[in-house]
């Protein structure tokens, strides 16, 4: 089996077993998708250099391990920021809706300030072999090392725990920081689980990532916890951070649903 998640021809991106996730080996990890929004971002041109500032990613539908269109659409352009709405489709259905906003990206001449937040657990050698034990044998858990930091592996409750995508998200291509970032911020609700995952289904219904500069390097920490109301809702989110800080923040809503049994 070729050892990566998606496989693009032009605007088709035809996704392979290894964009599966935990639920159901025919329907994507949310990381999947949101991976390669941030992908279509980040080459989209615009006429002055722009970075990712936040996307916010709505599943529409479970999306399937089959070939996804993508389509890009320019919703506002101007000198200091473009927002684009980036759709994938499954056989012509709308599987997945973003809404991605690029700033202005250029040096600024900034005055000492407290707003930079330095790292709160050291980040892995970015060489550090592939570390092995995480998620499942098969799909997208499979590709990722993962170190924790704070919390227990199976232990429900917050943790921090450092990322880093071995597989090829694209095939034949780099993955950028962005993207990394992008699928990383989807396991939020999975490393911050307050309940059994044999007896509860805890599914996010969207995806939002803010971004205060790009990040760097290939280990993303998700540092995370989630709220759980009286309404089978929840509220996963984190911070995010690389080797030189924290960078950014995501949230996801979920929905959580006793599992059935045979």
């Amino acid at each position: 089996m070729s050892d990566y998640v998606f496989r693009l021809d032009g605007t088709r991106a035809t996704a392979t077993p290894f964009s599966a996730g935990p639920w159901d080996p025919t329907m994507q990890h949310g990381g999947a998708p949101s991976a390669l929004v941030a992908r279509a971002a980040e080459r989209f041109p615009s006429a002055r250099p722009m970075r990712v500032a936040r996307m916010t990613v709505d599943l529409m539908r479970p999306v399937p391990v089959a070939t996804l269109d993508i389509e890009i659409e320019v919703l506002r352009e101007g000198r200091k920021l473009q927002l684009l709405q980036v759709r994938l489709l499954s056989e012509g259905k709308e599987c997945v809706r973003a809404s991605v906003l690029k700033l202005r990206d250029e040096p600024q001449d900034l005055p000492d300030h407290d707003g930079f937040r330095p790292l709160t657990f050291e980040a892995p050698p970015e060489d550090e072999p592939r570390l092995p034990g995480f998620g499942s044998s098969q799909g997208f858990g499979s590709g990722m090392s993962a170190k924790i930091v704070r919390g227990e592996w199976g232990k429900p409750g917050p943790a921090a725990v450092w990322f880093r995508a071995d597989r090829a998200i694209v095939e034949g291509e780099a993955t950028t920081p962005v993207m990394r970032a992008a699928l990383t911020a989807d396991f939020c609700n999975g490393v911050s689980a307050v309940l059994d995952f044999q007896k509860w289904t805890f599914i996010n219904a969207d995806l939002s990532v803010s971004f205060s500069r790009n990040p760097v390097g290939s280990w993303i920490l998700l540092d995370a916890e989630t709220w759980v109301g009286d309404s089978g809702g929840a509220l996963a989110f984190a911070r995010l951070a690389d080797r030189d800080g924290y960078f950014g923040r995501a949230v996801q809503s979920v929905l959580i649903d006793a599992r059935q049994t045979a």
